[in-house]
């Protein structure tokens, strides 16, 4: 019996098969990339929560103890870097071993089709993980946008907060000074004399200039009005100076000459004061927006690297998958 005629039409029914097999079959296998995909994610995460508990446990609130903000940054940046490039190899990895083998495909195509399902493997990765962790990397793009509002406002936030503490003292109708303004305090401070009996021989507190009165709260919220306005503008005027100097030297005792030169130096401490709040909120924004662009470079490098590296393993995995 020949067999022969049978063994040709068996081997081109094959042949059939596997050139219907090639026509019909995908270039993209979905779900070896999901895989793929899939396994980075849940890596990545665990490798962050594992960073956050190591780099929580560098952390000291006391002094000379714990990692510097210095260390801990480099440690942060190193740390997502090795994060990004273990999920996204191992992902691109199981994408280009798990894929479905294709026929009949020339060499420089397979290793096309195996960079780009590596790829989209970590695209997915990226994704999902970026929807997780949206709040983290919100607070890391958005703290450069909050760091040039602060700049900006800072000016504002601190005469903000001069105007608040001098608004105060009107509140002080009830005899409560105890959110009355520094600087305002100074200028009705009564200068102690130590030649002066403090007590009488009754044991009362000796008043020796019964003209002399205490800083009125209508006194005291008019005075802040007038710095503030100052402030603003930018100097004190003549004319404000002088009537402030005649309301001190009326309630402290003191001569013209010195509630002048008291007014002077109280309204220099007071400005100085201010353009040092401003200075320091305006180094602590440029801080955070400097903290900001350096993470979101890093974050960006990370990532390229993560796709690279997802791209090149998926490569080898559909080497094995095809040896």
């Amino acid at each position: 019996m020949n067999t022969t005629p049978q063994l040709s039409a068996n081997a081109r029914a094959d042949s059939e098969n596997e050139a219907g097999q090639h026509k019909t079959a995908s270039a993209v296998s979905w779900g070896a990339i999901l895989a793929g995909a899939a396994g980075a994610a849940a890596l990545s995460l665990i490798l962050l929560i594992l960073g956050t508990g190591l780099g929580l446990s560098s952390i000291s609130p006391w002094a000379n103890n714990g990692a510097t903000a210095t260390t801990l940054g480099v440690s942060t940046i190193l740390w997502i870097t090795f994060t990004q490039l273990a999920a996204s190899g191992m992902g691109g990895y199981l994408a280009g071993r798990l894929r479905t083998r294709w026929l009949a495909v020339h060499t420089d195509e397979v290793y096309f089709r195996d960079t780009a399902h590596g790829f989209l493997a970590w695209a997915i990765a990226s994704l999902a993980t970026a929807t997780l962790l949206t709040s983290v990397i919100a607070s890391i793009i958005g703290g450069g946008v909050k760091a040039g509002v602060s700049l900006a406002g800072g000016l504002a936030s601190a005469t903000a907060t001069s105007s608040v503490a001098m608004a105060g003292t009107e509140n002080s109708t009830t005899g409560n000074r105890d959110n009355g303004n520094y600087f305002i305090d100074l200028l009705f401070r009564k200068e102690m004399n130590v030649s002066t009996p403090m007590f009488n021989s009754s044991d009362s507190p000796a008043d020796t200039n019964t003209n002399i009165t205490p800083a009125a709260p209508e006194n005291t919220a008019e005075i802040s009005r007038i710095f503030m306005n100052s402030l603003l503008a930018g100097a004190l005027p003549a004319e404000d100076s002088r009537y402030v100097s005649q309301i001190v030297a009326q309630r402290t005792g003191l001569t013209r000459q010195e509630s002048e030169t008291r007014v002077k130096d109280t309204y220099s401490r007071l400005q100085n004061n201010l353009r040092s709040t401003e200075l320091a909120a305006k180094e602590a924004a440029d801080k955070a927006r400097k903290a900001s662009a350096y993470a979101a470079l890093w974050l960006f490098i990370s990532l390229l690297s993560g796709a690279f590296i997802a791209s090149w393993m998926a490569t080898f995995g559909g080497r094995q998958r095809d040896a």
